[in-house]
């Protein structure tokens, strides 16, 4: 990095990875797989180990890091852009079989990007993703726990997620403020796409206001009645909040509020 100029840029939100450690658990999770789509190399301390055993292609938005990766993995495809509008769908199915999604993922695009990811789900068989410890902490987050939000209802609908390892700030140049979690993703239930769209929309509903209970939030979306025979329907009362449901639960909510939409 210094002999090419490089500096991690706030404005990206980068925090490169330096640790060996870290590095060699999350290469180790993806070992078997043919092609690799990376999001966000960087200088490629992840890129040039994956390209090793793996085609990798990756996307990056800063140009500035392309003489490095050059330089640590010549073998791998550079695509340079936002992977929140590059068809990441259309450089997965270009990669052989079978495949991983790899991401040290920017605290400040973390939302977006995971359902970016989560899009692609029939294209990949696992992601090897690295957030801010909150978050992943939330994807795991079972019914009951108060960190449960919607995000882990929605996720956990769609993969089988397992923590791989706690990163420390000092794993990181500039080190940040938080810890980082690595997290494994893999594809389980397919859910057609319009049974997705209806479960995101009674889920986000319910996890609007997440103090209030779900005759209340429902209630105030899908009328009261509507909400308070779903609810019956589930075997839950209106007095019940959104973090104590499990995923049963929120299909038949889905199943009852939407039915013809």
């Amino acid at each position: 990095m210094a002999r090419h100029g490089l500096r991690p840029d706030k404005r990206l939100g980068q925090h490169f990875l330096v640790s060996p450690s870290a590095v060699g658990k999350i290469v180790g999770r993806v070992a078997g797989c043919a092609g690799v789509l990376e999001i966000g190399p960087g200088p490629g301390v992840l890129t040039g180990p994956l390209s090793e055993h793996a085609r990798v292609t990756a996307v990056e938005v800063d140009r500035t890091v392309l003489p490095v990766l050059a330089e640590v993995a010549p073998q791998a495809r550079i695509v340079l852009g936002d992977a929140l509008t590059t068809d990441l769908g259309a450089l997965l199915d270009e990669l052989p079989e079978p495949r991983a999604v790899v991401s040290n993922m920017p605290y400040n695009i973390t939302g977006p990007l995971l359902e970016a990811v989560a899009a692609q789900a029939g294209r990949f068989e696992l992601a090897v993703l690295m957030m801010q410890r909150e978050v992943g902490e939330k994807l795991l987050a079972v019914p009951g726990d108060s960190g449960r939000g919607a995000v882990s209802v929605l996720l956990q609908a769609q993969f089988a997620i397992q923590r791989v390892v706690l990163v420390p700030p000092g794993a990181f140049l500039p080190p940040p403020k938080v810890e980082s979690l690595v997290l494994e993703l893999r594809p389980a239930t397919r859910l057609a796409p319009g049974e997705l769209r209806r479960l995101r929309t009674v889920v986000r509903a319910g996890f609007a206001q997440p103090r209030k209970t779900l005759g209340n939030t429902l209630g105030a979306v899908f009328g009261r009645d509507s909400a308070h025979s779903a609810l019956a329907a589930a075997r839950l009362e209106p007095n019940a909040r959104a973090h104590q449901l499990t995923e049963a639960h929120w299909r038949t909510l889905a199943e009852r509020l939407t039915e013809g939409a």
